[in-house]
């Protein structure tokens, strides 16, 4: 598959609190172990371009952009909510997270590109219309969402596999049936969103301690059918990578070789649909060793499929 990763160098102008865990060393991570790897050579690398406050409105309100923009400050932080902070540069770098994914979207929707990983930050999946929560400052996934339904795609699927809820996402596209919204979590856990299944909904709770056996029997006897039957024409997957044994921030255990085995079942679905293309984006994942290992196995799995 042809695959790319989308950055910005601008991505790493965001910060916050000292020791905060989503740092700038975060993408750092990622670059060096894709470059250790030599993964660089079988892959695209293409950069994020500027969003505009127009694209952040395809989803968020404006009292909310209105919000996040003269919160800004001048120099030192401005705290949004008890998780997450504005530095001075901090929207250089989500305009860049934001505009990242839809280059993504033009570059698959042109067949130019079968996948692409937007290596970016801050995340997003936290955030709906109204507000920034959990490192989120606006839903960078869903953005690029609304604009590929712009751009005429009429089944988008939605999955999300960070160990925290994508709450924000499903608040945005609960009620829009060309969204088709998965996703697995630990539970009971932050943000302690109340379990919802839809037909467009569908909320894979785990229990700490669950590991790559559990995730692959949820993805097989739950995740798989739904979207068999829905038939989604581009696939976009919130990739939060702290769900790894390795990572604190949770307590499940999934290793490099869930994300794997994970990535070949959407490379199969998506194929077997005549899907258009798989559009991932980074979410969590705050211990840089294993967050490295596991998006070099993630995209690997793209490029080589």
């Amino acid at each position: 598959m042809r695959t790319a990763l989308i950055t910005h160098p601008l991505c790493r102008k965001h910060k916050m609190i000292a020791d905060h865990p989503e740092c700038p060393e975060r993408l750092d991570a990622i670059s060096d172990r894709i470059l250790a790897s030599g993964l660089d050579v079988a892959i695209e690398y293409k950069t994020a371009p500027k969003a505009t406050v127009e694209d952040i409105a395809r989803v968020h309100d404006q009292a909310h952009i209105s919000r996040v923009y003269e919160a800004l400050p001048e120099s030192g932080l401005a705290e949004l909510d008890g998780d997450t902070w504005l530095c001075p540069d901090s929207i250089k770098a989500i305009e860049r997270a934001v505009g990242a994914g839809l280059l993504a979207v033009d570059e698959v929707l042109a067949g130019n590109l079968d996948a692409a990983f937007c290596s970016v930050r801050p995340p997003g999946h936290h955030a709906n219309q109204h507000s920034s929560s959990g490192f989120c400052v606006f839903n960078n996934l869903a953005i690029a969402v609304a604009y590929a339904k712009q751009q005429g795609v009429e089944r988008i699927a939605v999955l999300d596999i960070d160990v925290h809820h994508g709450n924000g996402t499903q608040d945005i596209v609960r009620d829009d049936p060309q969204v088709l919204f998965c996703s697995l979590f630990q539970y009971p856990f932050y943000p302690n969103t109340a379990i919802e299944n839809t037909d467009t909904v569908l909320n894979s709770p785990l229990p700490a301690g669950s590991d790559g056996r559990d995730f692959r029997a949820l993805v097989e006897q739950q995740w798989l059918p739904r979207l068999e039957a829905f038939a989604p024409q581009l696939i976009f997957i919130s990739a939060g990578f702290d769900a790894h044994l390795e990572d604190d921030m949770g307590g499940l255990s999934f290793v490099e070789q869930d994300y794997i085995w994970f990535t070949e079942q959407v490379i199969a679905l998506a194929k077997a649909q005549s899907c258009r293309g798989i559009i991932s984006y980074l979410e969590g994942g705050y211990d840089l060793s294993s967050l490295g290992r596991s998006v070099e196995c993630h995209i690997r799995a793209l490029a080589e499929a």
